[in-house]
């Protein structure tokens, strides 16, 4: 199986690189096949044809149907990671939300 490929994205890619290195040590913790980068919001679009799911920082909610609609081509999931999850560093957390929104991808296309 390939990997889900998640990238998350922040203004700079700083505060949401700490949660990706978290939910890629629990991602290895539990064997699971995820492969997580963060980037910036500017970055991001780049990655599109790359990856599987695209999560945004809480503080980005309102480019959601911005990157939705970028995202459409490549069938990238796009979703906005909960505050508390983002604020937390909750990786375990960060990585349900991840499969998740990947498994609906999936079964809707």
């Amino acid at each position: 199986m390939e990997p889900i490929q998640v990238l998350l994205c922040c203004g700079a890619g700083l505060s949401s690189g700490f949660l990706a290195q978290g939910a890629r040590k629990v991602a290895k913790k539990k064997g699971l096949n995820v492969k997580i980068e963060a980037k910036s919001e500017t970055e991001a679009v780049l990655y599109l044809p790359k990856i599987n799911v695209l999560l945004l920082a809480p503080h980005y909610e309102n480019f959601k149907a911005k990157f939705t609609e970028l995202a459409k081509p490549y069938n990238v999931a796009v979703g906005v990671i909960p505050q508390k999850v983002y604020g937390s560093l909750d990786g375990e957390k960060l990585i349900e939300l991840a499969v998740e929104l990947h498994q609906n991808q999936q079964e809707n296309h």
